[in-house]
Protein backbone atom coordinates (compact mmCIF):
# COMPACT_ATOMS: atom_id res chain seq x y z
CA UNK A 1 0.00 0.00 0.00
CA UNK A 2 1.03 3.17 -1.16
CA UNK A 3 2.94 5.68 1.97
CA UNK A 4 2.42 9.67 2.93
CA UNK A 5 5.83 9.72 1.61
CA UNK A 6 5.31 8.50 -1.57
CA UNK A 7 2.50 10.85 -2.00
CA UNK A 8 4.60 13.72 -0.97
CA UNK A 9 7.25 12.95 -3.84
CA UNK A 10 4.56 12.39 -6.75
CA UNK A 11 2.75 15.90 -5.11
CA UNK A 12 5.29 18.22 -4.84
CA UNK A 13 4.69 18.70 -1.12
CA UNK A 14 5.72 17.63 2.50
CA UNK A 15 5.07 14.58 4.06
CA UNK A 16 3.32 16.91 7.07
CA UNK A 17 1.29 18.61 4.28
CA UNK A 18 -0.16 15.58 3.13
CA UNK A 19 -1.00 14.05 6.60
CA UNK A 20 -2.87 17.31 7.53
CA UNK A 21 -4.95 17.64 4.34
CA UNK A 22 -6.05 14.05 3.90
CA UNK A 23 -7.50 14.54 7.73
CA UNK A 24 -9.31 17.79 6.87
CA UNK A 25 -7.07 19.97 9.38
CA UNK A 26 -9.04 23.15 9.17
CA UNK A 27 -6.16 24.95 9.94
CA UNK A 28 -3.87 23.98 7.36
CA UNK A 29 -3.04 27.67 4.90
CA UNK A 30 -2.96 26.02 1.39
CA UNK A 31 -4.36 26.71 -1.83
CA UNK A 32 -6.87 24.84 -2.88
CA UNK A 33 -4.45 23.63 -6.18
CA UNK A 34 -2.19 21.79 -3.89
CA UNK A 35 -4.83 19.92 -1.68
CA UNK A 36 -6.67 18.70 -4.99
CA UNK A 37 -2.84 17.39 -6.17
CA UNK A 38 -3.22 16.01 -2.66
CA UNK A 39 -6.11 14.07 -2.96
CA UNK A 40 -5.80 13.28 -7.16
CA UNK A 41 -2.17 11.47 -5.99
CA UNK A 42 -3.60 9.19 -3.25
CA UNK A 43 -6.24 8.18 -5.11
CA UNK A 44 -4.36 7.11 -8.25
CA UNK A 45 -2.40 5.16 -5.43
CA UNK A 46 -5.31 3.92 -4.02
CA UNK A 47 -4.14 5.26 -0.15
CA UNK A 48 -6.28 4.23 2.28
CA UNK A 49 -6.27 6.48 5.63
CA UNK A 50 -6.48 3.88 8.88
CA UNK A 51 -9.69 4.67 11.08
CA UNK A 52 -10.02 7.97 9.35
CA UNK A 53 -11.91 10.56 11.15
CA UNK A 54 -14.82 12.30 9.10
CA UNK A 55 -14.52 15.88 9.27
CA UNK A 56 -16.38 17.68 11.98
CA UNK A 57 -17.92 20.69 11.19
CA UNK A 58 -17.68 23.63 14.13
CA UNK A 59 -20.75 24.15 14.49
CA UNK A 60 -22.10 27.87 15.64
CA UNK A 61 -24.87 27.36 18.45
CA UNK A 62 -26.78 30.57 19.72
CA UNK A 63 -27.77 30.69 22.85
CA UNK A 64 -30.95 32.93 23.62
CA UNK A 65 -32.53 33.67 27.39
CA UNK A 66 -35.08 35.33 28.12
CA UNK A 67 -34.08 36.49 31.33
CA UNK A 68 -31.80 39.42 32.54
CA UNK A 69 -28.62 38.39 34.47
CA UNK A 70 -30.54 39.89 37.50
CA UNK A 71 -33.00 37.19 37.21
CA UNK A 72 -30.63 34.65 36.60
CA UNK A 73 -29.10 35.13 40.00
CA UNK A 74 -32.07 35.18 41.60
CA UNK A 75 -33.54 31.83 40.76
CA UNK A 76 -30.44 29.74 39.64
CA UNK A 77 -32.09 26.83 37.50
CA UNK A 78 -31.74 28.65 34.32
CA UNK A 79 -28.12 29.76 35.46
CA UNK A 80 -27.72 25.91 35.94
CA UNK A 81 -29.06 25.04 32.71
CA UNK A 82 -27.39 27.77 30.61
CA UNK A 83 -23.68 26.53 31.94
CA UNK A 84 -24.28 22.96 31.12
CA UNK A 85 -24.54 23.94 27.35
CA UNK A 86 -22.46 26.25 27.68
CA UNK A 87 -20.46 23.83 29.01
CA UNK A 88 -21.02 20.72 26.07
CA UNK A 89 -20.66 23.11 23.69
CA UNK A 90 -16.79 24.29 23.99
CA UNK A 91 -16.32 19.91 25.08
CA UNK A 92 -17.68 19.38 21.40
CA UNK A 93 -15.33 21.86 20.04
CA UNK A 94 -18.66 24.06 18.56
CA UNK A 95 -19.01 27.72 18.57
CA UNK A 96 -21.39 29.81 21.00
CA UNK A 97 -22.72 33.02 20.25
CA UNK A 98 -25.02 34.67 22.90
CA UNK A 99 -27.81 36.17 21.12
CA UNK A 100 -29.28 39.48 22.38
CA UNK A 101 -32.48 39.53 24.50
CA UNK A 102 -34.19 41.01 21.79
CA UNK A 103 -33.77 38.25 18.32
CA UNK A 104 -33.28 40.54 15.38
CA UNK A 105 -33.06 38.78 11.59
CA UNK A 106 -29.73 39.32 11.15
CA UNK A 107 -28.99 36.98 14.15
CA UNK A 108 -29.61 34.01 11.12
CA UNK A 109 -26.17 34.65 9.61
CA UNK A 110 -24.40 33.91 12.91
CA UNK A 111 -26.03 30.95 14.05
CA UNK A 112 -26.44 27.37 12.86
CA UNK A 113 -28.76 26.78 14.99
CA UNK A 114 -30.33 28.23 18.87
CA UNK A 115 -30.92 27.14 22.20
CA UNK A 116 -33.82 28.60 23.88
CA UNK A 117 -33.61 29.27 27.66
CA UNK A 118 -36.77 30.65 29.92
CA UNK A 119 -40.36 31.65 29.39
CA UNK A 120 -41.36 32.63 25.86
CA UNK A 121 -44.40 34.68 24.32
CA UNK A 122 -45.89 33.87 20.98
CA UNK A 123 -44.74 37.28 19.33
CA UNK A 124 -40.59 35.73 20.85
CA UNK A 125 -41.33 32.52 19.64
CA UNK A 126 -42.23 33.88 16.29
CA UNK A 127 -39.10 35.69 15.77
CA UNK A 128 -37.26 32.15 16.51
CA UNK A 129 -39.42 31.04 13.40
CA UNK A 130 -38.45 33.44 11.58
CA UNK A 131 -34.82 32.86 11.79
CA UNK A 132 -35.51 29.52 9.83
CA UNK A 133 -32.88 27.80 11.93
CA UNK A 134 -33.30 24.72 13.86
CA UNK A 135 -33.96 25.33 18.27
CA UNK A 136 -34.31 23.21 21.11
CA UNK A 137 -36.05 24.85 23.77
CA UNK A 138 -35.11 23.77 27.48
CA UNK A 139 -38.20 24.08 29.96
CA UNK A 140 -40.32 25.50 27.38
CA UNK A 141 -41.85 23.96 24.39
CA UNK A 142 -41.98 26.88 21.72
CA UNK A 143 -43.53 25.30 18.88
CA UNK A 144 -43.77 21.71 19.45
CA UNK A 145 -43.97 21.35 15.78
CA UNK A 146 -41.14 23.08 14.39
CA UNK A 147 -38.73 22.47 17.08
CA UNK A 148 -37.36 20.66 19.73
CA UNK A 149 -37.60 20.61 23.71
CA UNK A 150 -36.08 19.28 26.51
CA UNK A 151 -38.55 19.34 29.77
CA UNK A 152 -39.13 18.08 32.95
CA UNK A 153 -41.59 15.38 33.46
CA UNK A 154 -44.05 17.98 36.29
CA UNK A 155 -46.61 15.40 36.58
CA UNK A 156 -44.46 12.69 37.73
CA UNK A 157 -42.24 14.70 40.12
CA UNK A 158 -45.33 16.91 41.89
CA UNK A 159 -46.42 13.98 42.07
CA UNK A 160 -43.68 12.30 43.76
CA UNK A 161 -43.66 14.99 46.14
CA UNK A 162 -47.51 14.78 47.24
CA UNK A 163 -47.44 11.18 47.49
CA UNK A 164 -44.88 11.17 50.24
CA UNK A 165 -46.25 13.55 52.29
CA UNK A 166 -49.25 11.74 52.25
CA UNK A 167 -47.39 9.16 53.30
CA UNK A 168 -45.67 10.96 56.49
CA UNK A 169 -49.51 11.85 57.00
CA UNK A 170 -49.60 15.05 55.82
CA UNK A 171 -53.47 16.03 54.69
CA UNK A 172 -53.46 19.71 55.37
CA UNK A 173 -50.63 20.68 52.34
CA UNK A 174 -49.65 24.38 51.31
CA UNK A 175 -48.57 25.20 48.16
CA UNK A 176 -46.36 28.59 47.46
CA UNK A 177 -46.02 28.45 42.84
CA UNK A 178 -45.20 31.34 41.15
CA UNK A 179 -46.42 33.04 37.64
CA UNK A 180 -44.29 34.79 35.14
CA UNK A 181 -45.80 37.66 32.60
CA UNK A 182 -44.22 37.13 29.45
CA UNK A 183 -43.35 39.82 26.66
CA UNK A 184 -46.54 40.19 25.35
CA UNK A 185 -48.50 40.48 29.01
CA UNK A 186 -49.68 37.27 29.24
CA UNK A 187 -49.80 35.81 32.61
CA UNK A 188 -47.77 32.72 33.00
CA UNK A 189 -49.44 29.93 35.23
CA UNK A 190 -46.83 27.46 37.52
CA UNK A 191 -47.57 24.55 35.59
CA UNK A 192 -47.43 23.02 39.25
CA UNK A 193 -50.22 24.24 40.12
CA UNK A 194 -52.98 22.30 38.95
CA UNK A 195 -51.77 18.84 38.97
CA UNK A 196 -51.40 19.91 42.81
CA UNK A 197 -54.95 21.01 42.82
CA UNK A 198 -55.83 17.90 40.85
CA UNK A 199 -54.16 15.60 43.44
CA UNK A 200 -55.29 17.34 46.36
CA UNK A 201 -59.02 17.17 45.23
CA UNK A 202 -59.35 13.51 44.48
CA UNK A 203 -57.98 12.97 47.87
CA UNK A 204 -60.60 15.63 49.55
CA UNK A 205 -57.50 17.25 50.88
CA UNK A 206 -57.92 20.54 48.26
CA UNK A 207 -58.20 24.38 50.63
CA UNK A 208 -58.03 26.97 48.36
CA UNK A 209 -56.59 29.08 50.98
CA UNK A 210 -53.69 26.97 51.26
CA UNK A 211 -52.89 28.13 47.73
CA UNK A 212 -50.46 31.00 47.85
CA UNK A 213 -48.74 32.37 43.93
CA UNK A 214 -46.50 35.09 43.96
CA UNK A 215 -43.03 35.08 42.20
CA UNK A 216 -40.65 32.86 42.20
CA UNK A 217 -37.74 34.62 44.82
CA UNK A 218 -37.28 34.31 48.21
CA UNK A 219 -39.01 37.19 49.31
CA UNK A 220 -42.46 35.78 47.66
CA UNK A 221 -41.75 32.55 49.98
CA UNK A 222 -41.44 35.03 53.06
CA UNK A 223 -44.35 36.38 52.34
CA UNK A 224 -46.59 34.36 51.35
CA UNK A 225 -45.22 31.84 54.16
CA UNK A 226 -46.15 34.16 56.80
CA UNK A 227 -49.75 34.41 54.96
CA UNK A 228 -49.92 30.56 55.56
CA UNK A 229 -48.42 30.54 58.93
CA UNK A 230 -51.59 33.79 59.83
CA UNK A 231 -54.52 31.10 58.76
CA UNK A 232 -56.61 29.68 61.96
CA UNK A 233 -56.19 26.29 61.01
CA UNK A 234 -51.95 26.49 59.16
CA UNK A 235 -50.94 23.65 57.13
CA UNK A 236 -48.93 21.17 58.57
CA UNK A 237 -46.86 20.84 55.09
CA UNK A 238 -45.61 23.22 52.44
CA UNK A 239 -45.03 22.41 49.17
CA UNK A 240 -42.97 25.24 47.46
CA UNK A 241 -42.30 25.40 43.52
CA UNK A 242 -38.42 26.27 44.01
CA UNK A 243 -35.85 26.51 46.52
CA UNK A 244 -35.27 30.04 46.35
CA UNK A 245 -39.57 30.26 47.63
CA UNK A 246 -38.51 27.60 50.52
CA UNK A 247 -35.65 29.45 51.59
CA UNK A 248 -38.02 32.72 52.27
CA UNK A 249 -40.35 30.21 53.69
CA UNK A 250 -37.54 28.95 56.12
CA UNK A 251 -36.90 32.49 57.22
CA UNK A 252 -40.87 32.82 58.00
CA UNK A 253 -41.54 29.91 59.79
CA UNK A 254 -38.70 30.64 61.98
CA UNK A 255 -39.78 34.26 62.44
CA UNK A 256 -42.80 32.92 64.01
CA UNK A 257 -40.76 30.47 66.19
CA UNK A 258 -41.90 27.13 65.14
CA UNK A 259 -39.36 24.63 64.20
CA UNK A 260 -39.16 22.90 60.67
CA UNK A 261 -39.76 20.03 60.42
CA UNK A 262 -41.74 19.17 64.11
CA UNK A 263 -43.80 22.24 63.65
CA UNK A 264 -44.17 22.00 60.01
CA UNK A 265 -42.72 20.57 56.86
CA UNK A 266 -41.27 22.05 53.86
CA UNK A 267 -40.41 20.58 50.05
CA UNK A 268 -38.46 22.63 47.67
CA UNK A 269 -37.87 21.99 44.00
CA UNK A 270 -34.83 21.89 41.92
CA UNK A 271 -32.33 21.12 44.27
CA UNK A 272 -30.01 24.01 43.92
CA UNK A 273 -26.65 23.92 45.28
CA UNK A 274 -27.81 25.59 48.76
CA UNK A 275 -30.84 23.27 49.85
CA UNK A 276 -28.32 20.90 51.47
CA UNK A 277 -27.08 23.31 53.35
CA UNK A 278 -30.12 25.04 54.65
CA UNK A 279 -30.90 24.15 58.54
CA UNK A 280 -32.22 21.84 58.39
CA UNK A 281 -31.11 20.47 55.28
CA UNK A 282 -34.17 20.55 52.20
CA UNK A 283 -36.29 18.03 51.08
CA UNK A 284 -36.47 18.63 47.61
CA UNK A 285 -37.46 17.52 43.90
CA UNK A 286 -33.77 16.81 42.45
CA UNK A 287 -33.79 18.44 38.59
CA UNK A 288 -30.63 16.83 36.09
CA UNK A 289 -30.14 20.07 35.16
CA UNK A 290 -26.73 18.97 33.90
CA UNK A 291 -28.04 16.70 31.62
CA UNK A 292 -31.02 18.62 30.52
CA UNK A 293 -28.40 21.20 29.02
CA UNK A 294 -25.81 18.64 27.66
CA UNK A 295 -28.71 17.03 26.36
CA UNK A 296 -30.06 20.07 24.70
CA UNK A 297 -27.03 20.70 22.82
CA UNK A 298 -26.69 16.91 21.31
CA UNK A 299 -30.40 17.12 20.32
CA UNK A 300 -29.63 20.33 17.97
CA UNK A 301 -26.34 19.18 16.86
CA UNK A 302 -27.61 15.93 15.59
CA UNK A 303 -31.01 17.79 13.95
CA UNK A 304 -28.42 20.04 12.12
CA UNK A 305 -26.21 17.21 10.75
CA UNK A 306 -28.88 15.15 10.12
CA UNK A 307 -31.52 17.80 8.65
CA UNK A 308 -33.78 16.05 10.45
CA UNK A 309 -37.68 16.88 9.96
CA UNK A 310 -39.90 15.64 12.68
CA UNK A 311 -39.62 17.32 15.95
CA UNK A 312 -39.37 15.63 19.18
CA UNK A 313 -39.70 16.86 23.25
CA UNK A 314 -37.82 14.68 25.87
CA UNK A 315 -39.65 14.71 29.08
CA UNK A 316 -36.59 13.93 31.81
CA UNK A 317 -37.53 12.10 35.03
CA UNK A 318 -37.42 14.05 38.19
CA UNK A 319 -36.10 12.49 41.62
CA UNK A 320 -37.41 13.02 45.34
CA UNK A 321 -34.53 14.05 47.66
CA UNK A 322 -35.17 13.16 50.70
CA UNK A 323 -33.01 15.13 53.74
CA UNK A 324 -34.56 16.37 56.84
CA UNK A 325 -36.96 19.29 56.46
CA UNK A 326 -40.39 16.80 56.76
CA UNK A 327 -41.64 14.77 59.69
CA UNK A 328 -44.54 12.30 60.33
CA UNK A 329 -47.65 14.26 61.46
CA UNK A 330 -47.89 14.12 65.25
CA UNK A 331 -51.04 12.40 66.33
CA UNK A 332 -53.06 14.02 68.86
CA UNK A 333 -53.46 11.84 71.77
CA UNK A 334 -57.01 11.81 72.93
CA UNK A 335 -57.02 12.00 77.13
CA UNK A 336 -60.09 10.54 78.91
CA UNK A 337 -61.26 10.84 82.04
CA UNK A 338 -62.64 8.12 84.12
CA UNK A 339 -65.14 9.92 86.07
CA UNK A 340 -66.05 6.64 88.08
CA UNK A 341 -63.37 6.21 90.08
Amino acid sequence: MATIREIAEMAGVSVTTVSRVLNFDDTLNVQDETKRRVFEVADRLEYRIKDRKKRKKKLKLGIFCSYSPEEELEDTFYLSLRIAAEKKIEREGFQKIQIGREICPEDAAKIDGIICLGTFSESTVQKIRDLDRPAVFIDAKGDQELFDSVVVNLTHSVKKVLDYLVEEGHERIAFIGGSDIDSDGKELEDARMPIYCSYMEKKGFLHEDYIRIGGFTSKYGYQLGKELLALKERPTAIFCANDSLAVGCYKAIQEAGLQIPEDISVVGFNDSSMAKYLVPPLTTVHIPMNFMGERAVEVLSERISTNRETSMCIAVSARLVIRESVSKVKQKTEIRIDRGR
